[in-house]
């Protein structure tokens, strides 16, 4: 199911390299960081399709407001990847959880584990991709981090 949804989503943004790299490299920062800290295969499972579609808003956003910040992703993201998990069968409840993770990937409040994950891995990408100072990528690493894993990642990939 996850490489039928991987698929899907290079297909979904198709001709934008830079985006699929991008949801690319966050499915396997999350999958590290999932597997190293021992969760569950229902959880994996979750965090692996939530890390694919996080940003799948990001074009209708562009389309529809000339912008694609963080908080127009998640306002409108979820319904776009309610039909595709419809489209490709995943559980109704399993889809709900995805949705409810593209909804709040930009709200770093009140987060649980597979959601800690999800946003350390997109951290992770977003330091690097928007050439962010070594400061910066310390100050999220303090402030955003909480997984063992993630917070090594972090500072050895950008030494600190």
């Amino acid at each position: 199911m996850i490489n039928k949804l991987h698929l899907a989503m290079i297909e979904l943004y198709r001709g934008d390299a830079k985006r699929i790299q991008h949801f690319c490299k966050v499915h396997s920062y999350a999958k590290l960081i999932a597997e190293t800290e021992n969760v569950d295969k229902e959880c994996l499972f979750i965090i692996e399709a939530a890390a694919l579609t996080h940003d799948i808003g990001i074009h209708f956003c562009e389309e529809k407001y000339g912008n694609c910040n963080g908080k127009l992703q998640e306002k409108e993201g979820p319904a776009i990847a309610e039909k595709l998990l419809q489209e490709l069968g995943f559980d109704q409840d399993v889809s709900e959880r995805v949705q409810y993770l593209i909804a709040h990937h930009h709200t770093y409040n009140n987060i649980d584990e597979i959601y800690q994950i999800l946003v350390e891995a997109d951290f992770l990408v977003n330091i690097m991709e928007d050439g962010l100072s070594k400061e910066a990528a310390l100050k999220a690493c303090h402030n955003i981090f909480k997984t063992a894993c993630g917070k090594t990642i972090c500072r050895e990939m950008f030494d600190i």
